[in-house]
């Protein structure tokens, strides 16, 4: 409350250094609160785009697969599957995005060739060539859905953070110090009226005195001359 501050000119500077730190880092968290909502929109059309390649992969590894198993047999599948001896590996790093720490997925050893997938060409039909290589796509399409979805809700919160830092200074903070600076200017401009006033009566009340001791030594005077 501004009736809590005591108002004296050390606290009006004080409260005048806040408000102008306060207005600083209110400009400073508007600039950011924007930057990242252009970088979450940039990433939304990304996710956007990902999310059609997702389920477009998953219906074609779902069809292969399908279409393998009717060819080939439950057992033959499995056995394609199981002969896999080289796995895929996923490597986890960070970029920085306006001071926002969002993964970097790579993922290395996914799209292999006929011999690297472990399962004899011989024996085996182009329909589950079909299903591997659908399968491999889907999984680097995965890889780039959860790159993209948690950068995405890393910057989303963020955003949020920085908008509730925002309005707290532009509602509650900032307010209530420019009511602060009101109440102490007021509360000054009444003490220096009041001393004003005081010192104009001072004044009066020293003339008044100065006054009745010249007359006061003229009566005197004029009463030894008539002596």
């Amino acid at each position: 409350m501004a009736e809590d501050v005591k108002p004296t000119r050390k606290n009006l500077m004080e409260i005048e250094d806040r408000i102008d730190l306060s207005e600083r880092g209110h400009d400073t968290l508007e600039q950011k609160r924007d930057g990242l909502i252009m970088e979450f929109m940039d990433i939304l059309d990304q996710a956007q785009d990902v999310r059609e390649d997702l389920e477009q992969d998953y219906e074609d590894a779902q069809r292969t697969i399908n279409m393998a198993r009717a060819m080939e047999g439950d057992v033959a599948v499995r056995g394609a599957a199981a002969a896999l001896k080289d796995h895929p590996e996923i490597t986890v790093e960070s970029h920085n995005i306006m001071g926002v720490v969002v993964p970097q997925i790579e993922a290395s050893r996914v799209q292999k060739s006929l011999d690297q997938r472990g399962y004899g060409v011989i024996g085996t039909s182009s329909r589950i060539d079909e299903a591997a290589e659908a399968y491999e796509e889907l999984l680097e399409t995965i890889v780039l859905a959860a790159e993209v979805e948690t950068a995405m809700k890393k910057l989303l919160d963020e955003i949020e953070s920085t908008k509730r830092r925002v309005n707290a200074l532009e509602f509650t903070v900032l307010p209530d110090l420019y009511d602060s600076q009101d109440y102490i200017e007021q509360k000054l401009e009444e003490q220096e009226r009041e001393e004003i006033f005081r010192m104009k009566k001072v004044k009066n009340k020293k003339e008044e005195e100065e006054r009745a001791a010249a007359a006061e030594a003229e009566a005197e005077s004029a009463a030894e001359s008539a002596d």
